[in-house]
């Protein structure tokens, strides 16, 4: 299994605005091949921060999303609402245990 998880920057007076684009963006990427989560979630502390939270089943998923266009249209939303500081890391993990 593929984990992705990280943070990215919005503004906070874009945020309301972005989530149209963040909905969509979640909701087509659930649909995909192998994707086993897919969530973002607004910090509590930090309302301009969004943490990234991302399970595949294997290395060819995450590649076929970086080619969808759905993740096209989210990068060009990104851009327009002004995204930044993205901070994402790639972790190979088992299925885990439950705690």
């Amino acid at each position: 299994m593929i984990l992705i998880m990280g943070t990215v920057r919005i503004p906070e007076d874009k945020y309301e605005q972005g989530l149209p684009a963040m909905k969509k963006m979640i909701s087509a990427t659930l649909k995909e091949d192998g994707c086993i989560r897919y969530g973002f979630a607004r910090d509590i502390l930090d309302p301009g921060l969004i943490h990234i939270s991302e399970a595949w089943r294997d290395s060819d998923a995450v590649k076929a999303h970086g080619k969808s266009a759905h993740m096209a249209e989210w990068r060009a939303a990104a851009g327009d609402l002004g995204l930044s500081d993205r901070d994402l890391k790639l972790h190979q993990a088992d299925e885990g245990l439950p705690i």
